[in-house]
């Protein structure tokens, strides 16, 4: 059973953009599931992934519409893998540590905030940032998503869009 998650973060969006709907036309075609990992802004963003399984957590920069609608923090079954979806918050540089003393019991955490992408172990657990979609604020990095990929294992890839 093959499954693919599109990962996306900090869109920093007041409505869906047509470079959010070119994302679920071409890179995110042939994912079955979204995650939304923080940062939309608005609510509406999540209209962009409307043919899509969707989860999505709230961030520190989102409106009230988001905040009164998404948890700011779930944990999804996907297969036999547990995944948490967190935003993440203060220094980019501890985020990982904090974000990881809210789960137990997961295979991978997948976050947002720091606008840096991420894709790799520790403590055997898959920490996957998406980097981020749009209103990047770190000098040089280009922006990006990400494709969680369950086929005999657990797996992740960044993309710059």
């Amino acid at each position: 059973m093959k499954i693919k998650i599109g990962v996306i973060s900090d869109t920093h969006l007041s409505q869906p953009s047509p470079d959010l709907f070119d994302l679920m036309g071409d890179v995110f075609s042939d994912v079955s599931i979204v995650f939304h990992a923080g940062d939309l802004t608005r609510i509406s963003i999540l209209e962009a992934f409307s043919e899509k399984e969707v989860y999505a957590v709230s961030g520190n920069m989102d409106q009230h519409d988001v905040v009164d609608t998404l948890p700011s923090e779930t944990v999804i079954k996907v297969g036999e893998y547990r995944i948490g979806l967190i935003h993440g918050w203060g220094s980019r540089d501890r985020v990982e540590g904090r974000v990881m003393g809210r789960f137990s019991g997961v295979d991978a955490i997948v976050y947002g905030h720091t606008h840096r992408p991420a894709n790799h172990l520790k403590d055997n657990i898959l920490l996957f940032n998406p980097g981020a979609f749009s209103g990047s604020f770190i000098s040089g990095k280009k922006h990006s998503v990400g494709v969680l990929s369950i086929n005999d294992g657990l797996t992740g890839r960044i993309i710059n869009i």
